[in-house]
């Protein structure tokens, strides 16, 4: 018998020597403040139990199940619950060899599919989480991670932009997630994308992933039905799992972590009006004569606004702050458009190109991030705008020298405010000596801080840019029917990550598609309207068709809509301007999806063309050809704004004409009557 594998003995005697090896103290971890955690070890599990939840572990075929209620809530596949990749290639978690509850801690020793290689994993189980930390034994590992059967959770949301094999995140983003197939393998706080590794379920349960480190992540793509999480360039991941009531519990717990919005970076104009940018009319042909006359047409047409923005397309060479002889008089243009009554703004870039002539003043006084690979040379990216060197934001030196040439700009063309448009870091660069790759993310927002972003924002993202309180605004959209839609859900999915500021892709889309119709532009208008804030760029006047080579003029009707959508907005403006105090206070989102409110209401788990704004207007926009759509309610007395009467349950076929924009205020709250008097038009 002394020549047995412990696994092989009577499964009873077993069982006994794993409950006596295991010292069981539960006046240790969080839990214990509000009640016992206890510990079960049998033959086949291992349990813990806190009075709100369980965590199940299966000693063989290695697998992690959160209970609540009786009922599974999280559960990763029994195949490769956790791997690892090393030497020898991917090994999987397989059986639990030892196990010691301690101190309010459980850990485990766990075999895997390579021989050489184990996983010490540690459980800590709180109130409303559990945290399960993985490191790798025996041998060097390149990266870890885990893997959940989403089924296990009902739906999935969170994550934010979505890479998939649809479009996304350009003119695809699934609602829910488990809707499409999603994979990213550069998932990381340096993304051009708004992630977060933050993800919730249907059941109530929340996943987030300590790290600064890139991620490769796949929900149902890699293997149909399975999330993979998995960080890279390290031995060890750290992840904290909670088990809640409900969805919007868990968004607060991740708000907990993050922290909620200390301001909005925008001022209370920019969420009554649009600001116009060039970019979707224009691209980089844009010159001073077509960027006045489409300043003056929106004026003539009677569009509301607040800013004129020029982007790409101004620069002598990217990375250099002076004006191509595309325009030759930025003075007198700045003053027209401020004649006009109102901002002006441009777009701007810490990419430096190589062919600049500011590339070889930063490189000569080092003001570049460093290579990874050779620290005497300045890190080389490639965007989509050529090949270029990022200023160091790290060096202060280089932060001023940055910083001064915009208040130069400012000084001399009266420009109020920038678009910052640009990635504070690459992975493939080294960090200032003294800072993290992280740090980056901070650095770059106290940068952008010290100006005006005219409610078009930046896009800082990952756990704890919550708290800076920037506009998002999303990455480019196509201008079709799937991109309007993807723009909705993206809105949707940032906003459930911690960032309530949120505003769709320029109006009508661009990616240098063919313009959006009459349909798609106004219909657009309407959903953003019922957004925080608007960011505009199509012209509901004419726009040119670089695709075809051509105007496109719109009739009359497309300007008289699009303004009429633009008003809503503005009416709402002073509803909007509450839900922005509350943020601040709360970190709860502005726009938020049905069932944040309603979590016994199943059905609302997958509605995609509808959310709350606050939690007090209903918005049902058309993001479909059509003049008519079905409308789900939430349990309830609804106010139909259209029709002016108090409504209950599911309408079908509800009449929206383009002209129409279908809002439902919510009877019983606090701005019912201001919102119904507001809209009642």
């Amino acid at each position: 018998m002394i020549a047995l594998r412990p696994r092989r003995l009577p499964l009873s005697l077993a069982a006994l020597l794993l409950v006596a090896a295991a010292s069981v103290d539960a006046s240790a971890g969080a839990a214990a403040a509000s009640g016992r955690v206890t510990f079960r070890g049998g033959a086949t599990s291992l349990t813990l139990t806190t009075p709100a939840y369980q965590v199940v572990i299966a000693k063989r075929h290695f697998q992690i199940t959160a209970r609540r209620a009786g009922r599974t809530v999280l559960a990763t596949t029994n195949t490769d619950a956790l791997d690892l990749t090393g030497p020898n290639g991917r090994a999987t978690a397989t059986d639990v060899r030892k196990a010691v509850w301690s101190h309010g801690v459980l850990t485990l020793e766990v075999a895997t599919t390579d021989a050489s290689a184990t996983l010490e994993v540690r459980l800590t189980p709180g109130a409303d989480r559990y945290k399960v930390e993985s490191t790798v034994q025996g041998v060097t590992a390149t990266a870890t991670g885990m893997h959940f059967a989403m089924a296990s959770a009902g739906h999935w949301y969170g994550h934010g932009e979505a890479t998939t094999d649809a479009g996304g995140p350009y003119t695809d983003q699934p609602w829910p997630l488990d809707a499409g197939k999603v994979a990213d393998d550069a998932f990381g706080p340096a993304s051009y994308q708004m992630v977060d590794p933050f993800w919730f379920t249907q059941s109530s349960a929340g996943i987030w992933f300590d790290t600064q480190d890139l991620m490769n992540v796949s929900l149902g793509k890699d293997t149909a039905g399975v999330a993979g999480l998995e960080v890279t360039g390290t031995p060890s991941l750290a992840a904290t799992f909670f088990v809640e009531k409900t969805p919007k519990a868990v968004y607060d717990d991740y708000i907990g972590i993050t922290g909620k919005p200390a301001k909005s970076d925008a001022e209370p104009y920019q969420y009554e009006t649009p600001l116009w940018n060039s970019w979707a009319q224009f691209y980089t042909n844009v010159d001073q004569q077509g960027f006045l006359d489409y300043v003056r047409r929106l004026h003539a047409a009677g569009e509301p606004g607040h800013t004129a923005s020029l982007d790409d397309g101004w620069m002598s060479h990217y990375g250099d702050f002076t004006f191509n002889d595309k325009f030759p008089d930025p003075k007198g243009m700045s003053d027209e458009v401020h004649g006009l009554g109102d901002k002006f703004g441009l777009w701007v870039t810490l990419w430096i190109n190589l062919d600049a002539d500011n590339y070889k003043v930063a490189a000569d006084k080092g003001y570049l991030l460093k290579s990874k690979d050779d620290p005497a040379k300045p890190c080389t990216v490639e965007w989509w705008n050529g090949r270029a060197g990022i200023v160091d934001l790290g060096n202060p030196d280089a932060r001023a020298w940055y910083a001064d040439q915009l208040r130069a700009l400012q000084r001399t063309y009266g420009v109020d405010g920038f678009k910052f448009d640009t990635r504070f870091y690459d992975e493939t660069c080294a960090p200032a000596a003294g800072h993290t790759a992280n740090d980056y993310v901070k650095l770059g927002a106290q940068l952008t801080d010290e100006f005006d972003q005219q409610g078009v924002g930046v896009r800082i993202h990952w756990t704890g840019s919550q708290k800076y309180g920037f506009v998002t605004r999303e990455i480019d959209k196509g201008t079709d029917w799937t991109s309007l839609q993807a723009a909705v859900h993206q809105d949707l999915a940032v906003s459930t990550i911690g960032y309530p500021f949120v505003e769709t892709d320029m109006v009508g889309g661009s990616e240098g598609k063919p313009p959006p119709s009459k349909e798609v532009l106004i219909r657009w208008a309407q959903a953003a309207a019922a957004m925080p804030l608007v960011y505009s760029s199509t012209s509901p006047v004419r726009v040119y068709d670089y695709v075809n080579d051509k105007w496109v003029n719109y009739d009359p009707d497309t300007a008289r809509l699009y303004a009429r959508a633009l008003d809503v907005h503005k009416r709402l403006a002073p509803y909007i301007l509450k839900q922005v105090q509350a943020t601040v206070r709360t970190g709860d989102p502005i726009m938020q999806p049905l069932f944040f409110d309603f979590p016994s209401d199943q059905r609302s788990y997958t509605i995609s063309d509808e959310w709350l704004l606050g939690d007090s207007l209903l918005a049902a926009p058309l993001l479909k050809p059509g003049t008519s759509r079905d409308v789900h309610l939430p349990p309830g007395e609804w106010y139909d704004v259209k029709r002016g009467r108090t409504v209950r349950g599911d309408l079908h076929a509800y009449e929206a004409d383009l002209g129409t924009l279908p809002l439902f205020v919510r009877v019983g709250t606090p701005d019912t009557k201001s919102l119904i008097a507001a809209l009642r038009h």
